[in-house]
């Protein structure tokens, strides 16, 4: 049992739930994708493992996943929540272009002690930070991106 798999099933037996087969698959394929993904993208990857995930099923076990730790709500682009996998990585900024929608990432690193000094300022304890910049990506500037939505 991979580490991610042994946490959900613990944090899912503290709150009286099993680990039960669809829940699993949804918790595999989820670490298996390396980028961004939505609900239904994450179901189209169960749902060529396995046939007996539903849609629904992915719904109510994002929240869960979320809850024990290992998924995050990343940002929402195009009208959807973007997750990603985070148990085991660093935290990390995301930038996204408002024009294309590309989503990059860089360290957080660099500027948590920027963070932890603004927060000593006014004495609040932080205890998450989800760093999203919105903004226009250099092939964008450059018009230089082939997926800019067309504004003809």
């Amino acid at each position: 049992m991979q580490d991610h798999e042994h946490k959900f099933a613990e944090y899912l037996a503290q709150k009286g739930l099993k680990l039960t087969a669809p829940r699993k698959y949804i918790l595999l394929e989820a670490f298996k994708l390396h980028e961004h993904f939505n609900a239904e993208e994450l179901y189209e990857k169960v749902k060529r493992v396995t046939p007996e995930v539903s849609l629904a099923t992915v719904y109510r076990t994002l929240p869960l996943l979320m809850e024990a730790g290992l998924v995050q709500s990343a940002l929402r682009s195009s009208g959807r929540d973007r997750y990603e996998h985070i148990y085991g990585h660093p935290k990390h900024i995301h930038w996204l272009c408002r024009s294309c929608g590309a989503i990059m990432e860089t360290d957080l690193q660099p500027i948590n002690e920027t963070i932890a000094a603004q927060a000593k300022t006014i004495r609040f304890e932080a205890q998450d930070i989800e760093l999203n910049i919105k903004g226009l990506c250099w092939k964008c500037t450059a018009n230089d991106n082939e997926n800019q939505p067309d504004e003809s």
